[in-house]
């Protein structure tokens, strides 16, 4: 294995520990408590126990899909979007869960969901999985924020 090859697995890794490894944290350290299961939700909220797997899913999703845009341009715009929806993304269960800010969490929602669909946009000629692997991310969000105006 060359030299390059290993960094690159290194880099991959890296991007598991901080992507997946923090989200699970953040989902552990927010979890939603009374104060969400007495919150009128809309009849299509899922039952609670399904987004624990779907946000794992998703945490791989998005490593892999950093992970490639990373690798072709560190610098690059889509990089700027993803790092800017990472931030967003671990910055809005804090807001909503631990603080109760719904409005100021509905505006970071908007604003996440604005920056994934910037990173698909600006992927899309370059690299068609990562845009793959970020589609079900962006419904997921969209599906969230249509939660969150109700």
């Amino acid at each position: 294995m060359t030299a390059a090859v290993a960094n690159h697995r290194l880099a991959l890794v890296l991007f598991l520990v901080l992507v997946a490894g923090g989200g699970l944290a953040i989902g552990y350290l927010t979890m939603p408590g009374a104060w969400y299961a007495q919150l009128a939700k809309p009849a299509f909220t899922p039952p609670g126990w399904i987004f624990a797997p779907v946000w794992t899913v998703l945490y791989i999703m998005i490593t892999v899909a950093g992970w490639c845009a990373w690798r072709r341009d560190r610098r690059g715009r889509p990089v700027t979007a993803w790092w800017t929806q990472f931030v967003l993304n671990f910055l809005w269960p804090p807001v909503f869960f631990s603080a109760h800010q719904i409005g100021l969490a509905l505006a970071i929602i908007l604003l996440l969901l604005a920056a994934i669909l910037a990173f698909i946009v600006l992927s899309w000629r370059e690299d068609h999985a990562a845009v793959g692997l970020f589609v079900p991310y962006a419904a997921w969000v969209a599906f969230g924020t249509a939660r969150s105006s109700r």
